[in-house]
């Protein structure tokens, strides 16, 4: 029997769920599991474990009780969720039973996206999609549907979210520092061992992270996702450029939110112009990518992931560097780095999904040469009529590591 969460806490799932699909004129949300196809489904329903080896189906109506489909040998795999219990045997019934749950509902909502759009909302295989339609039923995306239960923070997870960033910040200028005392020593720091340090501080700050920071220096700079180890790194020298991307959240806190920031830098006094012209671009996207959140959440407007992409790839793209900026723009963050909210991307996918109240996610445009590459990221927080970026102030300018003057 799987663990779930008590018998009001799912009374309360159902009725927030029937809110959400009146709001969105959609007769109702069919759940479908098998063979770990779908941890949104187990995530939204609150179901943490259990034996289940043969397909179900829940089914909560836009009115009305939901219906657990479930097969004979694991009739009590959704005892914890409210509503009527259905058994099959064969696919037969499977099928049949499936045709009078759903009843005169037009459109059902289930783990899909037209075309793959949103790949991280796809769960549900293309057979049980064409096995639903043959019933009669359009099926719909429940991607806004998913936001609404995966991607909205409580006041509590806020301030989380805040701590992460806020001492991230703090972590990412410690570890400038550390280049800098071991430059000045003349001791040799290479990108593990300042990807090491920053875990200590991690400890020190009490936060976790599910994989180390990105610590690279001039051409692994360049390729967005390099990450060193202890047996592929490089030295970090004097005049290098280096880049540090790092992601954590609180310990001790089940649904603590994430934070993750990318600051950039430069081993030495006086900074290259050639850096400096990238990193102003780089900003400068991201400024623009920030303000167009920010006038549309003050105004009320609906707004898109994909259309926030956009504008910051359109200002890299006139400055003539669109070639180079090579991901989206940004990703939702939930309790996990990456969340199930919607994305700041219409390069990758099309997000279309709406930037819903209470959700956070990154904005970290950049361009990647093959001398080097530089990305500036911070996180941003929607509320009504609101913008929250934590872990001020974020970065403006390149860091001059050796300068006396740069923290």
């Amino acid at each position: 029997m799987s663990a779930a969460l008590d018998a009001k806490t799912t009374s309360d799932l159902v009725s927030r769920i029937q809110t959400h699909l009146n709001a969105e004129s959609i007769d109702g949300w069919l759940f479908y599991y098998f063979k770990n196809n779908d941890p949104i489904a187990l995530s939204v329903l609150g179901i943490t474990e259990g034996h289940m080896t043969r397909r179900w189906f829940y089914y909560v109506p836009a009115n009305g009780e939901p219906v657990r489909l479930v097969h004979r040998i694991e009739l009590d795999v959704l005892d914890s969720l409210p509503g009527r219990k259905e058994a099959y045997l064969g696919w037969k019934q499977l099928e049949s039973k499936l045709k009078d749950i759903l009843g005169d509902a037009k459109t059902v909502a289930m783990q899909y996206s037209p075309n793959n759009a949103v790949p991280y909302v796809s769960r549900v295989d293309a057979g049980t999609i064409d096995l639903i339609r043959s019933l009669g039923k359009t099926v719909l995306s429940s991607g806004n549907l998913v936001q609404s239960f995966e991607a909205r923070w409580s006041k509590e997870q806020l301030d989380t979210h805040i701590y992460a960033v806020e001492h991230l910040r703090k972590a990412v200028l410690d570890a400038f520092r550390q280049v800098k005392n071991r430059i000045e020593k003349k001791e040799p720091v290479t990108e593990y061992d300042i990807q090491q340090f920053i875990m200590s501080e991690f400890d020190r700050y009490e936060l976790t992270t599910y994989s180390p920071p990105i610590v690279a220096v001039n051409s692994n700079s360049g390729k967005p996702h390099y990450q060193p180890s202890k047996d592929v790194h490089s030295p970090i020298k004097e005049n290098d450029f280096l880049l540090i991307d790092l992601w954590a959240k609180k310990k001790k806190i089940h649904d603590a939110i994430y934070g993750d920031i990318t600051w950039t830098g430069f081993v030495g006094k006086e900074i290259p112009q050639q850096y400096n012209k990238i990193f102003d671009i780089v900003r400068g996207a991201r400024d623009a990518g920030l303000e167009h959140v920010t006038k549309a959440v003050e105004k009320g407007d609906t707004l898109f992931g994909w259309q926030v992409d956009d504008v910051t790839r359109d200002y890299i793209r006139e400055r003539g560097y669109g070639d180079y900026f090579i991901h989206r723009t940004g990703h939702s963050i939930g309790t996990e780095v990456h969340g199930n909210g919607a994305n700041i991307d219409n390069l990758e996918t099309k997000d279309e999904r709406v930037l819903i109240m209470n959700t956070g996610f990154s904005i970290e445009p950049g361009i990647y040469l093959d001398e080097f590459g530089v990305r500036s990221e911070i996180d941003v927080y929607i509320e009504k009529g609101k913008t929250i970026v934590a872990g001020q102030p974020i970065q403006e300018k390149l860091i001059p590591i050796l300068s006396d003057n740069a923290f």
